[in-house]
């Protein structure tokens, strides 16, 4: 054999001998809102940074982030100032102003969700709606929830279940639907699979104060059950007697949307359930340990969400 043709038999052996490490897959988390703005949002975005750059290569994210300068609509005076002839007109004045810069949003809105087009989806394994409100102007809704359908991954967190109320097919794809919800309160949610990725880590009943979803459109026999109460306690005076309303109150779950995989946790409200650090204006009502157990919830959503856990 020829010197030349020995070394490259040579190299083409030694990179056979190589591992073969495969490409991170990709999700594109969107925090985007038309309606109520969670505070958690910047924290949420932190976390997640974080858990992809913990994830050995296994997940990468690209954020879809809400765009500069949103106008501030204003609120109504109240009380003695209603019957105020100037506040009146300061108001009238100032909701013209409001009116006038929508359009102009609504169009920034709408340019930043270009992203989720039917063509730059095909980049993403998995997209992630993370405290999302109100109806987003996508490019084409039916179109997202088709690219799910098709055999990609879909995380919701929070307020997932609060974003496009007037387009069923989004319902149906997540699971159910935010009604309402009380005071933030202490809850003990049961973990109805310790197998699965997302709640493996958990303890059969797991202690968490947050802001808690009641929700509409569920139907328990469609999804594969993760976090659940038994009781909700709704009101002060429930919270001061330590009890609550009984029921079937859905908290987490799995679920197929055609060859699609998706996953909802109703938490993620508070800082302090996000990041172990977080002060909460000073008030954590959380530990840093149950912190440290929602990421790993979060994280073992999105694994299952891509298909890196069974």
């Amino acid at each position: 054999m020829k010197p030349n043709l020995l070394r490259l038999t040579a190299v083409m052996l030694a990179a056979a001998a190589l591992p073969v490490f495969a490409a991170p897959k990709k999700v594109l988390v969107v925090t985007v809102t038309t309606g109520f703005r969670h505070a958690s949002i910047p924290t949420a975005e932190k976390v997640l940074t974080q858990l992809a750059a913990e994830s050995g290569g296994k997940f990468a994210v690209d954020f879809v982030r809400q765009p500069a300068g949103e106008p501030k609509r204003p609120a109504a005076p109240k009380g003695k100032k209603a019957d105020d002839k100037a506040g009146a007109e300061k108001f009238a004045a100032d909701m013209k102003t409001y009116e006038a810069a929508l359009p102009a949003w609504n169009a920034k809105v709408a340019e930043v969700l270009k992203a989720l087009s039917p063509a730059n989806l095909k980049n993403y394994d998995a997209v992630a709606f993370v405290s999302t409100t109100g109806d987003l102007p996508l490019p084409d809704p039916q179109g997202f929830v088709d690219w799910v359908a098709a055999g990609h991954g879909f995380v919701g967190v929070h307020a997932a279940t609060d974003t496009f109320h007037r387009f069923p097919p989004y319902i149906a794809m997540i699971g159910g639907e935010f009604k309402t919800h009380g005071p933030q309160v202490p809850v003990e949610c049961i973990n109805e699979d310790p197998a699965h990725a997302a709640t493996k880590m958990l303890p059969a009943k797991w202690m968490v104060y947050d802001e808690i979803y009641q929700m509409k459109s569920f139907e328990r026999a469609k999804v594969h059950g993760l976090l659940s109460l038994e009781t909700l306690m709704r009101n002060a005076e429930e919270i001061a007697k330590k009890k609550g309303e009984p029921g079937d109150y859905p908290v987490a779950w799995a679920k197929l949307h055609g060859k699609g995989r998706v996953f909802y946790t109703s938490l993620g409200h508070r800082d302090d359930v996000w990041d172990p650090a977080a002060p909460e204006g000073g008030k954590r009502q959380n530990g840093a340990e149950l912190s440290k157990l929602y990421q790993q919830h979060v994280r073992g959503g999105v694994f299952w969400a891509l298909g890196l856990e069974k």
